[in-house]
């Protein structure tokens, strides 16, 4: 059992007074020692902890050599490239594009995405992160893909005819 002893005070006899002895305050700390515990406990079982947020990505599996690559029709091809100071160059087909500059705004990137496909049933979306974009632009354009219920996107890896479709677009 834990105890605090605390001395009482008791007759030294040099004032020639006898006075009387205290008896001394013992205080158990046993309960509030439970009380502490089972409050802490409570607090440890009822407390809901941060749930990590994460985002669904369905991988493809991968081809096998005998495998065909699936041919798509170029008309039905979105390019999205991701640059520098959050900006989206982006353009419809692969061959003679024509670059369109938008940003990360509900009235940018959202609106041409939900009007791009409307306008081309079955839509690809190829996502071309640039090395100058930042890794903040590649979730919020992976967000912007779940908002607007994008079901086919690829993240592919930047071409050279892509970067200079960028400088000349900044000129």
């Amino acid at each position: 059992m834990a105890e605090v002893s605390q001395g009482g005070g008791g007759g030294s006899k040099k004032g020639g007074k006898v006075r009387s002895k205290k008896s001394s305050t013992k205080i158990d700390m046993t309960p509030m020692v439970d009380l502490a515990f089972l409050l802490l406990t409570f607090f440890m079982l009822t407390t809901t902890f941060n749930k990590p947020q994460t985002m669904e990505i369905t991988m493809p599996e991968k081809p096998k050599a005998e495998d065909k690559l699936p041919e798509v029709n170029e008309k039905k091809v979105v390019t999205l490239i991701l640059g520098a100071n959050d900006k989206i160059y982006w353009y419809h087909g692969i061959t003679d594009p024509e670059i369109k500059v938008t940003d990360f705004s509900p009235n940018g990137i959202r609106k041409v995405l939900l009007t791009q496909n409307s306008q081309i049933p079955g839509m690809i979306l190829l996502i071309k992160p640039a090395p100058d974009s930042r890794y903040k632009n590649m979730v919020d354009i992976l967000d912007e893909m779940n908002i607007t219920n994008m079901q086919r996107y690829a993240l592919v890896k930047i071409t050279e005819e892509d970067k200079d479709l960028v400088r000349e677009s900044n000129l």
